[in-house]
């Protein structure tokens, strides 16, 4: 499955199948990097993947450096010494290669190379977007898990000490220049990365569908990037040697990132918290706090919900809407225990005593700007509640 190297942009060109790795001197050639950084996080450094990647630059005489020391949450630390090793060694174009975290350090890496302000001056809300003036050297995307779709992203989400939170870091300029999908760099992924990386995906495309912004174009991609992780996740979880789930994953991940272009909604900004405060793997909070979010949005996202749940193989069209609605909140939660994510915030290391002062922190973040139901922070108080 997936032996035919495919091609194809939207806008990143992205190249797709087993093998396709091989490519990346190629896509360097295009992109007229003539030496890479490769931005990655020590776990990943230790397995062959990484090997893999240096064995193709290295056959075809290509020389890099490597920043081998991302957190699984990335601080502002792990930009600010990845670009001055960028600059010290004469790199021209990033590689990130890894996770989500991996991904969005290599896309700021390449804007600190060349900024002398501080990180927390990018942030998106505060009129980062007009000081990235660009344009910045490339960037070349090989993710190894299937979740945050960084790869054909606009944003780098990065910790800032300085504010306490998560910034996001928004720009045309960080979109990557190529993406490079293999499916076989995935089969390592342990069952339960493989399960909250895949949440990470279906969070995107279903809070990218019932934000209230007008993106037909969008709403089409989110639907079936859903139908594909309902169909494929269960199976990557079970056996992460299944290159068709692999890849189908690797593709939902990319398309959600697409769609959430349109912008995402309060589970997110419920997230982002918990990964600062408490180190929890981003769709994992995700998978945590979505079935309180979606009841929450039951009223004004019936119609989306009633579509997720024929999704999920539920008679939707034979039922009122606001049942098929309910139901699919079940589908979900359903989905979620059997990929084998314990739910319950209390069951991952989040005290009770804590939800007050994570709830300022959501309330500061902007993604609960465009979920479908307006939020105050006491919702998202009671959000958080709902999910302990």
């Amino acid at each position: 499955m997936f032996d035919e190297i495919t091609t194809f942009s939207f806008p990143t060109r992205i190249v797709f199948g087993c093998g396709a790795v091989r490519q990346l001197p190629k896509a360097l050639a295009e992109t007229g990097v003539k030496k890479p950084l490769i931005v990655t996080d020590p776990g990943l450094r230790a397995t062959p993947v990484v090997s893999t990647v240096i064995g193709v630059l290295e056959e075809a005489g290509v020389p890099h450096e490597m920043f081998d020391r991302v957190h699984g949450n990335p601080i502002e630390e792990d930009v600010t010494e990845s670009a001055a090793l960028y600059r010290s060694a004469g790199c021209d174009g990033a590689i990130g290669l890894g996770g989500g975290s991996a991904l969005d350090v290599a896309k700021a890496v390449v804007v600190m190379a060349r900024y002398d302000g501080p990180l927390a001056d990018l942030e998106w809300q505060a009129g980062g977007m007009n000081r990235m003036t660009g344009p910045f050297d490339p960037i070349i995307a090989i993710p190894t898990t299937s979740g945050t779709g960084s790869e054909v992203g606009r944003s780098s989400v990065i910790t800032s000490h300085k504010l306490g939170r998560k910034i996001i870091i928004f720009s045309p300029h960080l979109m990557p220049q190529r993406a490079i999908l293999d499916p076989q760099l995935t089969v390592g992924l342990p069952p339960f990365l493989t399960a909250a990386t895949g949440m990470d995906a279906f969070t995107h495309c279903l809070e990218s569908l019932t934000c209230p912004c007008f993106h037909p174009l969008c709403d089409a991609i989110a639907i079936h990037g859903l139908e594909l992780v309902i169909r494929y996740l269960e199976r990557a979880t079970r056996d992460g040697g299944d290159i068709e789930a692999r890849g189908y994953m690797q593709v939902a991940a990319t398309m959600g990132a697409i769609s959430f272009q349109k912008d995402l909604g309060a589970a997110h900004s419920l997230a982002h918290p918990l990964s600062t405060g408490f180190g929890l793997n981003h769709g994992l909070a995700n998978a945590l706090c979505l079935a309180a979010v979606m009841r929450f949005n039951l009223g004004p996202a019936a119609g989306h919900y009633a579509r997720l749940a024929s999704l999920f193989g539920v008679p939707a069209r034979a039922m009122p809407e606001k049942d098929a609605a309910a139901r699919s909140v079940a589908e979900v939660e359903a989905m979620i225990g059997r990929i084998g994510i314990v739910r319950g915030l209390r069951n991952h290391g989040v005290p009770r005593e804590s939800l007050g002062p994570l709830s300022v922190k959501a309330f500061e973040d902007s993604c609960h700007k465009t979920n479908i139901r307006a939020c105050t922070q006491s919702d998202l108080l009671r959000l958080y509640e709902e999910s302990w």
